[in-house]
């Protein structure tokens, strides 16, 4: 299991395969089983696959976008999208203290997605810098519901090192926060 969290990297590159019916359908099944406020399960997800819709979501990504080339190239890209009053709210009335709690909740159907997408060999990055204007209208989503992420999948062509990462001791507080950490 250490080997999930410690190995798994964000991949821009893939092989020229696709994946397989039976693969997307497991890794779709684990992104259902991501925990959310309330059990609420805010999300929403689109599957493309289409050639030319993956080239227009490349074309919409920022300037310099690392991810612009993946995004034409994975075999799937995974839209993530979510309802905004729907998590962290009770009868339409905000009840936490973070009116756009429904981020959290896509960000742990990501987790997930991008956890079993190495687990079952596949690479993945998630994207945020795009025009999403122009991709909700492209992927027809309804008022509503916000896209929030944008994540290509697909088998890696390469095996990037792991990035530098935060000794424990540098964000880890016991007890109270202290300026030192441990």
């Amino acid at each position: 299991m250490e080997d999930l969290f410690s190995k798994r990297r964000s991949i821009r590159r893939f092989q020229e395969r696709p994946v397989a019916s039976e693969v997307l359908t497991d890794l779709l099944e684990a992104a259902r089983m991501a925990p959310s406020w309330g059990n609420l399960q805010c999300w929403e997800l689109v599957v493309v696959r289409a050639a030319e819709d993956k080239k227009t979501l490349a074309g919409l990504l920022s300037k310099k976008n690392p991810a612009t080339k993946c995004m034409e190239m994975a075999p799937v890209v995974i839209g993530v999208c979510g309802n905004p009053l729907k998590s962290g709210y009770y009868n339409g009335q905000q009840v936490t203290r973070y009116q756009h709690w429904f981020l959290y909740d896509l960000g742990l159907i990501s987790q997930n997605i991008c956890l079993k997408a190495f687990e079952l060999g596949l690479g993945s990055v998630i994207v945020g810098s795009f025009d999403h204007n122009a991709a909700e209208e492209l992927l027809r989503i309804p008022a509503g519901l916000e896209l929030v992420s944008l994540i290509p999948i697909g088998y890696p062509d390469h095996a990037p090192s792991a990035p530098s990462r935060r000794a424990l001791g540098d964000f880890v507080h016991y007890d109270r926060f202290t300026e030192s950490g441990t």
